[in-house]
């Protein structure tokens, strides 16, 4: 394993830089939850065209944008954010929550209470199962980070990969620097 950090909620999983499936290429996810029946998360670097006025009749004149958050579940809207007084939002780590009161959100967003480096919208999930991850680990697919919220909120999505990388250290950082396909190098 190239790396100690364990996953847990609020951590982030970082691809290899040789990664082929195309769903986690060069991703960073956020991990909202991790116990024994499985791990869920969200990829935060894949931005769609999307912003959340195009899939949400009643919320109108908003430009927040809206990620992939991963394969599974693609009929389906979740958010992350820091917003303390949404109900319902189960806390993930370092004052993030994930989801919450939805009918609320959106009085909060058209009341101009909703600020964009608050809150990230995703289409769809991330999931392993109960040790698909673990497996995944094993085989150095990922490496486990701490997270900072200028990773999940910031809005330089192209260079994240990069610069999460580098958040783990010199050890690290020269890996950034590997072409995407092995075979040009």
């Amino acid at each position: 394993m190239l790396n100690t950090i364990k996953p847990t909620a609020g951590k982030l999983l970082i691809s290899e830089p040789f990664m082929a499936d195309p769903n986690f290429k060069r991703s960073v996810v956020y991990i909202t939850e991790h116990n024994e029946n499985g791990t869920v998360g969200f990829v935060l670097n894949q931005k769609t065209e999307l912003t959340l006025d195009n899939l949400v009749d009643d919320v109108e004149d908003t430009d927040f944008p809206v990620y992939i958050g991963g394969p599974v579940g693609n009929d389906s809207l979740h958010y992350i954010h820091t917003l303390e007084n949404l109900e319902g939002g189960v806390p993930v780590g370092n004052d993030v929550f994930w989801g919450g009161n939805f009918e609320l959100l959106k009085i909060m967003i058209q009341a101009g209470q909703v600020e964009r480096g608050q809150i990230r919208f995703f289409i769809g999930y991330s999931g392993w199962g109960e040790t698909q991850l673990q497996n995944e680990l094993d085989e150095n697919a990922w490496l486990v980070a701490e997270s900072k919220k200028e990773f999940l909120f910031g809005d330089n999505e192209s260079a994240l990969w990069a610069h999460a990388v580098k958040s783990l250290g010199e050890k690290f950082a020269v890996i950034v620097n590997f072409p995407e396909n092995p075979r040009f190098n």
